[in-house]
């Protein structure tokens, strides 16, 4: 099968049409929560001119969900009715479909990724028990570790954290905040994580003075950003932490992205 072209379509119509699948799932009692870039764009709709500053108010050749591993059995008998098929040779793969299937859309214009209860890349962001923390996507705070906890972080990466920052309050909730609370609450637990983080929150203030946007949103953006940090800081470490702090970076504190999903990577 060829790979999928990139959409002749529109990004209000990719978000219409995306919603609806999810909002279909949701009507039979299927958890799908939408991922990555078109998440945030969901979330960021009044600063789609910040997107577009960055160059990242792109069209989208994919889109990233995740279910729970409950209803994993549901899922492809649900995709299949509504017209996406398996992409073959991933279908054919055990060792990467029980991590991630993947659909083809009805009219090839792109491929739905469909993760369960986790993102294992260079952390694992488990996300079993707050995949209904919000619709349709996951929540705000997760989204941001999404981005962050990647350890060869690229630039697209930093700008959709820019913008998912600048158009979100710090908060001790999940109501369209940033739940500050409980990224530092995560952090606390795990120094390898924790390091990531927090290094890639740095370097989103280091690159932000790059960027020919506004100095306000700037400022804005630095001022979060140092304010999660504090918060992450100040949050007492478990003796887990402690332990791996003392080793740091004389153990390699991350995960290397399984080959088998490069090789998805490579090919799509």
């Amino acid at each position: 099968m060829e790979k999928p072209q990139t959409p002749n379509i529109s990004s209000e119509d990719f978000v219409s049409q995306i919603r609806s699948l999810v909002e279909k799932a949701e009507s039979e009692a299927i958890v799908l929560r939408i991922l990555g870039g078109l998440a945030i764009r969901i979330h960021c709709s009044a600063f789609l001119n910040l997107l577009q500053k960055l160059g990242r108010e792109t069209q989208v050749a994919d889109v990233d969900v995740i279910t729970n591993g409950e209803q994993q059995e549901r899922v492809e008998p649900f995709f299949k009715k509504n017209g996406y098929n398996p992409e073959p040779r991933v279908r054919r793969t055990p060792a990467i479909w029980a991590y991630r299937q993947i659909y083809v859309e009805p009219r090839n214009r792109f491929n739905v990724d469909v993760f369960t209860d986790k993102l294992e890349m260079s952390h694992t962001l488990d996300l079993r028990d707050r995949l209904k923390t919000d619709f349709p996507t996951i929540s705000i705070a997760d989204l941001l570790l999404a981005k962050m906890q990647i350890q060869e972080i690229n630039e697209k990466d930093i700008k959709d954290t820019i913008v998912l920052m600048r158009a979100h309050e710090l908060a001790d909730s999940d109501k369209e905040c940033i739940n500050g609370v409980y990224i530092a609450g995560l952090m606390s637990k795990d120094w390898g994580f924790y390091h990531t983080v927090t290094n890639n929150l740095k370097k989103t203030k280091l690159l932000l003075q790059d960027y020919a946007i506004e100095q306000s949103d700037k400022n804005d953006v630095i001022s979060k950003v140092d304010r999660l940090l504090a918060l992450i800081e100040n949050e007492p470490k478990t003796s887990g932490f402690k332990i791996r702090a003392r080793i740091g970076e004389r153990k390699k504190w991350y995960n290397e992205v399984d080959e088998t999903i490069r090789d998805v990577q490579d090919w799509r």
